[in-house]
């Protein structure tokens, strides 16, 4: 079925679980009005913010609100790492084309220098730092760290020029305890451990978004209660329920999600194992 015709059946703006939610729809879970609020003031001042989380807490989804928030900002420049793995090459590459820098790739230095003066250059005209945000940082090779560590400070580590936000999983802040990175690690000013949600708040995310999505009356209160069980505290498990779930609400033609679709979607059904075969068992359901 076309995802018009799925909408319209529910009556949806759009699908409360898939990824592409309108930014102003998304839900602030708790913790992070205050954490996009630091990082606003950090734009004054600069320096390091650190979001982490394990994968499916919503990183992602903070980095996009932080991005709208900054962008509504005037003056204030945002760059968004899409390639975080680079190596160092392209690593400079890629911050001269997020701030229109020309840059040489045999000229390191002759790079380092035009970085910093576009960045003191966007600071006297508008007081702001411009911010730079990397999402999966866990995968940013420990040289581009050290050189975003120097490349942004100036004055003998007095003076920052740049805004960072590193959003990465666990490996991120494990590896802010080596020695190579220790440095970074001390320097972090802004920190928001993004860690697995209570169920109420988990049911707090479901209304949120089911009311955003124009359908608050989609899910029985049973049936939200006996997803966000098996859910595991993890926003991104919760959504994939609903996706199969709503999927297969449009398939039977019923007006609503309830326990009993649940069950018939997601549970072990009983097989007949075959002579001389052994039968692996089914799973209909998500980890």
């Amino acid at each position: 079925m076309p995802d018009q015709r799925l909408l319209n059946q529910f009556g949806l703006k759009y699908s409360p679980f898939q990824p592409n939610i309108p930014v102003e729809d998304l839900w602030l879970r708790p913790g992070l009005d205050s954490f996009l609020f630091r990082i606003e003031s950090l734009v004054i001042e600069g320096g390091f913010g650190l979001l982490s989380g394990d994968p499916g807490q919503g990183k992602s989804k903070a980095c996009h609100l932080l991005a709208h928030r900054l962008q509504q900002v005037g003056d204030v420049v945002v760059g968004v790492m899409e390639r975080p793995q680079s190596g160092l090459g392209d690593f400079y590459r890629e911050l001269g084309r997020l701030f229109n820098v020309n840059l040489s790739p045999a000229n390191r230095y002759g790079g380092f220098q035009a970085l910093r003066e576009r960045w003191h250059e966007h600071i006297r005209a508008s007081l702001f730092r411009p911010v730079l945000l990397v999402d999966e940082a866990q995968e940013v090779p420990t040289a581009c760290l050290t050189e975003l560590r120097i490349l942004g400070s100036a004055r003998f580590d007095s003076e920052f020029l740049l805004t960072t936000v590193l959003a990465g999983d666990a490996r991120l802040t494990e590896r802010f305890r080596t020695p190579e990175l220790l440095a970074l690690g001390s320097r972090i000013r802004v920190r928001l451990a993004l860690d697995p949600l209570s169920r109420d708040d988990l049911i707090a995310w479901l209304d949120h978004m089911l009311a955003r999505a124009g359908a608050p009356q989609l899910l029985t209160d049973g049936l939200k209660q006996a997803i966000v069980d098996h859910a595991a505290g993890n926003p991104r498990i919760l959504a994939g329920l609903g996706a199969d779930l709503l999927a297969a609400a449009a398939q039977k033609g019923v007006p609503q999600l309830d326990e009993k679709l649940f069950f018939e979607v997601f549970s072990r059904p009983s097989t007949t194992p075959r002579q001389g075969r052994p039968t692996a068992a089914r799973n209909g359901g998500r980890s």
